[in-house]
């Protein structure tokens, strides 16, 4: 099928906030890539730094509407990213959370961008065939949800530019 390609919202970002973002966007990445490999331990590791970068984030740095996107969503954020960086040890437990991470990094990067164009993907099958989406920087699918046991399992939604 086709993919849709979506715009983000606000193109007038700081140039020092849009790098933080980015930053957060990368960790992120590293926690999808580490559990499509199923490495718990890196998935924690990449976890860990995207909370440093969260809690780096200089917010004044934003527009007061530009604050308002982002002021609900980063407390959610930051516990997706906690849950995943304790539990090393526990990868289920870290695709749990990394469900409900996705979800709010893709608010993030539809509103903010992530310093370059990502994929939404879905997977049907997760969370006990409820489905799931994530975000991903190639267009090709590495399910975070089941890693090898169904690694190409999922479909391209849309691309945000």
């Amino acid at each position: 099928k086709e993919i849709e390609a979506v715009s983000v919202k606000f193109s007038d970002l700081d140039t020092k906030a849009a790098n933080s973002l980015k930053g957060i966007v990368d960790n992120y990445l590293g926690i999808k890539n580490a559990l499509a490999s199923d490495k718990a331990d890196d998935a924690a590791k990449s976890a860990k730094a995207m909370e440093k970068a969260i809690a780096g984030f200089d917010k004044s740095l934003l527009s007061a509407e530009q604050k308002e996107a982002y002021d609900p969503i980063e407390e959610e954020l930051k516990e997706h990213a906690e849950h995943i960086g304790k539990n090393g040890d526990n990868i289920s437990h870290q695709r749990s959370h990394f469900s409900g991470l996705s979800e709010v990094l893709y608010i993030l990067v539809k509103n903010f961008g992530a310093g370059r164009p990502l994929y939404h993907d879905h997977c049907p099958m997760a969370r006990d065939n409820q489905g799931a989406m994530w975000l991903n920087e190639a267009k090709e699918i590495r399910n975070p949800y089941f890693g090898a046991q169904m690694l190409t399992c999922g479909t391209v939604e849309e691309l945000i530019q």
